[in-house]
């Protein structure tokens, strides 16, 4: 705090930017509805939606039907013994890490990459997050992609190549829009989907109660049977375990839930917990079903086919509605429908990812739009390149990493931040206030990350190969808050941040009621200077107000600048974390 003060009042001293006119952003980027808040904390301003209309977007976007794809593949690999208990523990896992990376995603109004920022990772220590997110958001784009071509094939006897560039470029009008267009498709269509996706499944178990118990038997290509097996349960695991980034895509929703208020508290809760974490319930659901479904039409399309999506739903839904062109026109509805629902996420989150690493690699931020256009590229290239056929491989070697990562995290929120008090109270996101890296996340996700690939190639012997997704998890669980314990969680904060202190005062009831009560020349007094009569904050730098949230005070341009100017500026050298400025 002192250090913050000495910053206000040494005006004179400190040195002077060079005159530079005010930064100017292209038209995409002060759009608004356009930019969606890529790169910043989502301010009260923005945020119009209910607890209930955020909730259905973010549940809106969990219509993939790659959880159809996924139970089925691992079923036909490991036999529904070893799939079953698989889907159920990587269930488990994926619930309870989510927990609290929904929560404070939903409390602090950030993203997946601003919460890892402050949760552990750094300002520079997150961009290898935000690959890691790119990542898992064009792997799933290109396999969700992918089953919807199979059904414009199916259909429309489109080839697959085409049908790529199609199921591609159907969603980009819709993501340009973000958040304002992404929550009224989502709600609209969510009854539909919910419909068409359960009325298949009980219209079989009504005709055909035989094929439930055929389903326990389903042996697929297992070696095994439907015996158990320790090493191809833990490999199913593996695979569903890829999923746990989902939460990611789920934060990017709920940054956009209204305040927690003393009236809205239950509510706003329940919103949290089934539309963050909670989604892996809807999720386990489909991949048992796809399971379920495989077992089903494996006998007249063969195992081969029997992991496509649209084959799936062609058999389920002939069970009860006639004529067979009626069928396939519905069958392909349900997976067109799915997939635009799934892919308009996985476009949007792809392209925040790319925002957050680019901007701070190159300075450069020419607006999520364009990022939106290199995330959708990257997906189709690798569509064409034939990810579909090998879905459990690519799953499976992701996992190690992806869970490394949310381990981290997880760690640093429930044990560094509750339990030890070493992690500051709140996330802080600003490169004013953070270390480039701080040891206790990066390193533990590097560390845990390497291992487990290790082990994944069978370095440490079979039983380890099978289960290295979860050693990546202990791993990164454990490492985490001995780090944190080794450093003394001094690489958290490179410098106080008077703005989010006022904040956490005003929650505990004990900051002063009239602004004349704060001392002369304190940095309380200070930030109420350079608040306007809407409660926002000027940036020096850009001249647009933003919420103080948003906003921190830099002593290379001598005012109030906001968070993205901030992570833009290139001369600056970090003056502002150095004691000597």
């Amino acid at each position: 705090m002192e250090v913050e003060q000495d910053i206000y009042s040494m005006s004179n001293t400190a040195p002077k930017s060079k005159t530079k006119p005010k930064r100017k952003f292209n038209s995409w980027v002060n759009n608004p509805v356009l930019e969606d808040y890529a790169l910043r904390y989502a301010p009260k301003s923005f945020r119009k939606w209910s607890s209930f209309s955020v909730a259905s977007s973010a549940l809106g976007g969990i219509a993939f039907l790659a959880d159809f794809a996924i139970g089925a593949s691992i079923s036909i690999s490991y036999g529904f013994t070893n799939a079953f208990w698989g889907i159920v523990a990587a269930a488990v896992i994926i619930f309870l890490t989510g927990i609290p990376i929904g929560y404070y995603s939903a409390k602090y109004n950030v993203d997946m990459d601003l919460l890892t920022r402050g949760a552990g990772f750094g300002y520079l220590g997150s961009t290898l997050t935000s690959l890691v997110y790119a990542t898992f958001t064009f792997i799933y784009f290109s396999t969700e992609g992918a089953i919807m071509a199979q059904a414009l094939e199916v259909y429309f006897h489109l080839p697959l190549a085409i049908g790529y560039l199609v199921s591609t470029l159907i969603v980009i009008p819709l993501v340009l829009f973000g958040m304002t267009a992404l929550s009224k498709l989502q709600v609209w269509t969510q009854p539909i989907w919910l419909v068409l996706m359960i009325a298949p499944i009980l219209a079989i178990l009504m005709k055909n109660p035989q094929a439930f118990n055929a389903w326990l038997h389903f042996e697929g290509n297992s070696p095994e049977g439907t015996a158990f097996n320790p090493l191809f349960f833990a490999m199913a695991s593996g695979v569903v375990l890829s999923l746990i980034t989902q939460i990611g895509e789920q934060a990017d929703y709920l940054r956009f839930m209204p305040d927690q208020t003393s009236k809205n508290r239950k509510k706003w809760l329940w919103a949290v917990i089934l539309s963050g974490p909670g989604w892996i319930i809807l999720g386990s659901f489909k991949q048992l079903s796809g399971s379920f479904l495989a077992s089903y039409i494996a006998p007249s399309v063969g195992l081969a086919k029997a992991n496509e999506p649209i084959q799936m739903f062609i058999k389920a839904f002939s069970e009860f509605i006639p004529g067979t062109f009626v069928v396939l026109t519905i069958a392909t509805f349900f997976v067109l429908l799915s997939q635009v629902k799934i892919n308009v996420t996985n476009a949007y989150s792809g392209s925040l990812s790319w925002s957050n690493f680019f901007s701070r690699l190159l300075h450069f931020h020419p607006g999520r739009v364009v990022w939106l256009i290199l995330q959708v590229a990257i997906a189709i290239t690798l569509m064409e390149a034939g990810l579909f056929g090998f879905l459990n491989t690519v799953l499976g070697f992701y996992s190690n990493v992806a869970v490394a990562w949310i381990g981290a995290i997880v760690a640093d929120l429930v044990i560094n931040k509750k339990l030890l008090k070493l992690s500051p109270p709140y996330i802080e996101f600003k490169r004013a206030h953070l270390y480039n890296f701080n040891p206790v996340g990066f390193g533990s996700m590097i560390i845990a990350s390497i291992v487990s690939i290790l082990a994944y190639f069978g370095v440490f012997g079979m039983v380890l190969q099978a289960f290295s997704p979860f050693l990546s998890l202990i791993l990164a669980f454990i490492l985490a808050p001995i780090i944190a314990i080794a450093t003394k969680g001094k690489y958290y904060i490179a410098r106080e941040n008077p703005i989010m202190q006022t904040q956490l005062e005003m929650v505990a009831g004990i900051m002063v009621e009239d602004e004349a009560e704060a001392p002369a020349g304190s940095s309380r007094a200070h930030h109420h200077h350079h608040v306007n009569k809407n409660g926002e904050v000027t940036c020096s730098v850009c001249g647009f107000d933003y919420e103080p949230m948003d906003s921190t005070y830099c002593p290379f341009h001598k005012g109030m600048i906001c968070s993205l100017c901030c992570s833009l500026e290139k001369d600056c050298h970090d003056m502002c974390k150095k004691a000597t400025f």
